[in-house]
């Protein structure tokens, strides 16, 4: 069977984009391929930063011949007193057939005429030629590029391309222009180790080849191979290196024959943080360091490289490499002699001149804004006054680093630097530490702040970034959030529920956006607060259901569905929320839940045709005994009376396997109220009797609510 190469060799590609094109490639090939009825045994696709290609093997020689069944028009439209009209023989013309090929069939809809045809297959050889320029300008990315004269977009210019099938070359152009690449059989191997072409004989050839030309076109085999190198580097200068995955993944895709090149720095510059020397090397050089060991964070003088050059010249790449850290490095140890000289505080004053957003102010005004939502939660957790102290504190400093030179130069290293100039200026270790988790999470999988005092400021400063911007009217929408709003909200609910945090969000929300709407006149208050609401049950929902893997329904009943009094239970109680949605997931699991279910639901369900307040929890209040016909409502009555301190006992200690089992004992009780020679008609025609029974109905609802919504639950 057949084997297919198509290469398409071009100018150094950005990393990411390799990567991207790898990856939209193993969908859009199969599934044209597919599209076109050829299968294949395998598909492979490569890139690396001069060439993407993809190798199909086991293809057939053409396309199965097929049998395709067209439906044309109404037979009452296709014939008339038995002849064909011109609606039957324009059909018949449009499908290449005979009108004696027609046939009426029934449907449905009535008769219809059809065309059964044998449709040819076509070779793989005529379908590829059609199908490769479609694979190539069906790659999106960042900042496409056009050359030349030319219209076509592409992330650099195309130079050449390897098209093979088996071991003839299918004749593609692509014209760009006054340019025009024509396909052939040969590719540039390593532009410094092996710049002339090499012939390839026939598809499968096509790794070997480019192997021999010191091309590695796997971006798995060159990924395997530095990362062993690495480590053996690491190892042979008694370390440790670290791999950064990110950085693994950036430079698998700059190289196309890695070599991993050892340099030095002087140790003079080890008296600078760690994150200093670690950011220069990782973000600005794209270098992997080396510490002692994993256990002890000490760096080693010593930093690696991946050369896509020639490894004969090691020596000479790395005094190259040599000389751009130990510049970096020496910028560095400047910023952070003179950032040193003045303490944190001293900054302050240079925030006023740095904006935030344009009409929210400066990143000092933030600061106090910040200062004020820390306190008021400080108030809530009934902190004691040291570390009340130490949040305001960490809260008034955590922006100062912004604009210290180091920071300026290097933007990576905010909240780490602010840690280490706030220690080195005398304040507290609580304070030092929370100018730097403030920050935490930076992003999805990073750790989230230990301290109260990161946890606290870190809350704080979102918040205030969420009700300024949503109050300024600019929400997220779709997948656009340039503010990060979705993370913000995020890292608020994580962090709090991380820390067991006992916040009342919607007390916060409510007081912010008043005293936003106090100064921005124009601002809705009563709307902004809705949005914030529904933006963070949103965000609740999602997290629930994504990252604690909670059943849908199950999430629906313990936030409810425009329900707000569930809206604001949930933001008042975070952890209350994650709690009830918890425990329903493992009642469900363990069977509890079913026991329960049809006794609630059928309640739920039938109290709606009430009037009763979702909240009310007492029977005497609401039912009427003399109204009683039957004993099984005196038994309902009776069972919810005894419900009564056993909900509350649950409520107060939030303990929800009580209520559970409370609810568990009084099922026979209602199903005697519902069903059987004692079951009443709840719906009676006497109005009095009828509201009597929705209202108990209704308490059963109630006190089932204290736990969940049991309207949305799906039967297991």
């Amino acid at each position: 069977m057949p084997s297919f190469l198509l290469e398409v060799g071009t100018e150094e590609l950005p990393a990411s984009f390799v990567s991207s094109a790898i990856q939209q490639w193993q969908t859009i090939i199969p599934n044209t391929l597919a599209e076109q009825f050829l299968n294949s045994q395998k598909i492979d696709i490569y890139g690396t930063p001069r060439r993407l290609a993809v190798l199909v093997q086991g293809l057939p020689t053409q396309q199965a011949d097929r049998v395709e069944e067209v439906k044309g028009p109404p037979a009452a439209t296709g014939f008339k007193d038995g002849q064909p009209t011109k609606a039957a023989e324009g059909f018949a013309k449009k499908q290449g057939v005979e009108l004696d090929a027609l046939e009426v069939r029934p449907t449905e809809k009535g008769d219809f005429i059809f065309v059964r045809k044998t449709i040819p297959g076509r070779s793989t050889a005529e379908i590829l030629t059609q199908l490769i320029p479609q694979w190539i300008s069906k790659l999106e990315g960042k900042r496409l590029m056009r050359w030349g004269d030319g219209d076509i977009r592409f992330s650099r210019p195309i130079r050449w391309l390897v098209t093979l099938l088996d071991d003839a070359v299918l004749p593609i152009e692509i014209v760009n222009g006054s340019e025009t690449v024509k396909s052939d059989r040969t590719s540039p191997g390593h532009r410094v180790l092996h710049p002339e072409t090499v012939s390839i004989p026939t598809a499968t050839d096509y790794v070997k080849c480019l192997e021999s030309a010191f091309v590695q076109v796997s971006p798995e085999q060159r990924k395997a191979k530095i990362n062993e190198q690495i480590q053996t580097a690491g190892t042979q200068q008694n370390g440790l290196a670290e791999i950064y995955p990110d950085l693994l993944a950036e430079v698998v895709d700059l190289v196309e024959f890695p070599t991993a090149v050892v340099g030095n720095f002087d140790a003079e510059f080890l008296n600078l943080p760690a994150e200093v020397i670690t950011t220069v090397m990782v973000t600005q050089q794209r270098y992997f360091p080396i510490f002692k060991t994993a256990e002890y964070r000490e760096l080693l003088p010593y930093f690696i490289t991946i050369s896509n050059g020639d490894p004969g010249k090691a020596d000479i790449i790395a005094r190259g490499n040599e000389r751009v850290i130990r510049a970096r490095l020496a910028d560095g140890q400047y910023f952070y002699k003179v950032d040193s000289t003045k303490p944190l505080e001293s900054y302050l004053p240079q925030l006023e001149k740095v904006t935030f957003q344009e009409d929210l102010g400066s990143v000092r005004e933030k600061v106090t804004r910040i200062q004020k939502i820390a306190g008021q939660i400080s108030e809530q957790l009934q902190l004691n006054s040291e570390t009340s102290t130490n949040i305001q504190r960490s809260a008034l400093l955590c922006k100062a680093d912004l604009v210290t030179q180091m920071v300026g130069e290097f933007p990576e290293l905010q909240g780490v630097m602010g840690q280490k100039y706030a220690a080195a200026s005398g304040e507290t270790e609580a304070v030092a530490t929370g100018i730097f988790e403030h920050y935490l999470p930076r992003g999805a999988g990073d750790k989230l702040p230990e301290t109260v005092t990161g946890q606290v400021v870190g809350i704080s400063d979102r918040l205030d970034t969420l009700i300024g911007i949503f109050g300024l009217g600019m929400l997220p929408t779709g997948s656009s959030d340039p503010f990060a709003l979705r993370r913000a909200a995020n890292a608020i609910v994580n962090i709090t529920w991380a820390a067991e945090l006992p916040i009342n969000l919607q007390q916060l929300i409510e007081q912010n956006v008043a005293d936003f709407a106090a100064k921005f006149s124009k601002t809705n208050a009563d709307e902004l607060l809705s949005q914030l609401q529904d933006f963070f049950i949103q965000r609740i929902r999602t997290l629930l259901q994504e990252e604690r893997g909670i059943d849908y329904d199950l999430v629906n009943a313990v936030l409810g569905e425009n329900d707000p009094e569930y809206t604001e239970r949930a933001l008042q109680d975070l952890l209350d929320v994650r709690n009830r949605a918890d425990f329903l997931q493992r009642i469900r699991q363990n069977g509890k839940l079913d026991e329960i279910y049809e006794t609630v639901n059928r309640s739920t369900r039938l109290a709606a045709q009430g009037d009763l307040d979702k909240q009310q929890l007492e029977p005497t209040l609401v039912v009427n005994s003399q109204l009683f016909q039957k004993p099984s409502e005196q038994g309902f009555y009776d069972a919810i009376v005894q419900l009564v301190p056993q909900t509350k006992a649950s409520q107060a200690q939030r303990n929800y396997q009580q209520l559970v089992d409370a609810l568990s004992n009084i099922a026979p009780t209602v199903s005697t109220f519902f069903d059987g020679p004692e079951s009443v008609l709840v719906m009676d025609e006497n109005m009095e009797i009828r509201r009597n029974r929705l209202n108990l109905l209704g308490l059963l609802r109630n006190h089932a609510r204290v736990l969940a919504d049991f309207g949305p639950i799906v039967k297991s």
